[in-house]
């Protein structure tokens, strides 16, 4: 009679198996057959926003589906980093992960309540990008060297406009004062938009900020690019020089990516991807990235959590060197 309930039982769960995968294999076949929410944690005009708009609008051609921008800021991106862990895993939700949101954020909370490693599943990345050093053209610099030079005659005078604590361009800036011993008052914002509004209106004397963020103001002369954070000169900065030129061995940049929520089926994942990366490489979205001073970069989701789980590594050792403590 045991036999005969263990084969009963092994034959019940084969089913079931069989079942599940079926059922997965007919939801990817029908997918996508409504939009797509894409999760951005950062503001309107972010530069975190400004690439993930130029990425939904070319993919929602690609996909067949229109890809909706569900801007959820707040927390330095934890908020919407748990929105995306808690959302359902049915392929209908992309998070669109970067350096701040993903690994900074999560370093700065005394009790995390996501881990960007283990609490999703991985699409693929899309882009590598430089922050760029910004003045307001009034400021009597032309250069990475007289910037430093200003803020030391000033005495910690001038202001340096950040995102907000914890995002990108306080750590970057952060890391540039402690680069350079020198010192500025670091005024945060509620975003990207608002922290470079901030420099173009005067307000701020300078930030160190991902360039999409700053670039359409840098071509149009409203704002002076002094410096990138690539550690060596690039065809996509143009005429800006590397930071490294005047502090040897400065290096901070970001990445951006997609995330899904743990669970999504492998085949829905997969048709994700390969949207992804066929929208990142298609010709209209490397001309539009590139205008933003960001390189397109994809691979294998597990290419892309080695690229996270180095980030982790290296902006802990960033932390800890300009002081920055949990919350």
């Amino acid at each position: 009679m045991k036999i005969k309930q263990i084969l009963s039982g092994g034959f019940c769960a084969a089913i079931a198996a069989i079942g599940a995968s079926a059922h997965a294999a007919d939801s990817a076949a029908g997918y996508p057959n409504r939009p797509i929410r894409m999760l951005v944690p950062n503001a309107p005009g972010s530069s975190v926003d400004t690439l993930s708009r130029i990425i939904g609008h070319k993919m929602t051609e690609v996909i067949g589906q229109q890809v909706v921008i569900d801007n959820r800021a707040g927390a330095g991106g934890i908020i919407g980093m748990e929105i995306a862990k808690a959302a359902n895993p049915d392929g209908y939700t992309l998070i669109s992960a970067t350096t701040a949101a993903s690994t900074v954020a999560v370093l700065l909370m005394k009790n995390p309540t996501f881990d960007p490693v283990k609490d999703y599943d991985y699409v693929s990345q899309f882009a590598v990008t430089a922050n760029v050093l910004v003045v307001h053209p009034s400021q009597p610099v032309k250069s990475v060297k007289e910037l430093i030079e200003l803020a030391k005659a000033k005495q910690g005078k001038l202001n340096m406009a950040s995102a907000g604590a914890g995002s990108q361009s306080h750590l970057s800036g952060a890391y540039f004062m402690s680069a350079a011993n020198m010192a500025s008052l670091h005024v945060p914002y509620k975003g990207g938009g608002p922290s470079v509004a901030s420099v173009l209106a005067g307000e701020s004397q300078w930030t160190l900020t991902p360039a999409p963020a700053v670039m359409t103001h840098v071509n149009s002369g409203k704002i002076r690019a002094i410096g990138h954070s690539l550690p060596g000169k690039s065809q996509l900065m143009g005429n800006i020089p590397p930071i490294a030129e005047t502090i040897p061995g400065f290096d901070y940049s970001g990445w951006q990516g997609f995330f899904i929520p743990k669970g999504t089926p492998k085949a829905i994942s997969d048709k994700l991807r390969a949207a992804v990366i066929k929208t990142a490489h298609s010709p209209e979205v490397t001309k539009a990235l590139a205008v933003q001073a960001t390189e397109v970069v994809t691979g294998t989701p597990e290419e892309f959590r080695k690229v996270v789980q180095a980030s982790l590594v290296s902006n802990a050792k960033v932390i800890k060197l300009i002081g920055l403590t949990a919350n």
